[in-house]
């Protein structure tokens, strides 16, 4: 492999850590893989806003299914 594609590939690990650090300080609750997902999709061109307001609703989604299960 060549050293361009090593830096590129240590500069992506770099500037992912620092998304990840950036989204635990912020408390989004997203993991390594969902963050992971939510970037490769912005990086297809999804709307950035419209994801943050479907990744808020399936967040309260769960809570509440997860709210019910425990009073049943």
């Amino acid at each position: 492999m060549s050293n361009t594609k090593l830096t590129q590939i240590k500069e992506a690990k770099e500037t992912f850590q620092a998304l990840m650090e950036l989204s635990r300080l912020l408390c989004t609750g997203l993991d390594t893989e969902t963050l992971s997902i939510c970037v490769r999709l912005c990086e297809a061109g999804i709307n950035p806003e419209v994801l943050a307001t479907v990744v808020k609703e399936l967040q309260k989604e769960v809570a509440n299914v997860n709210e019910n299960s425990v009073n049943e």
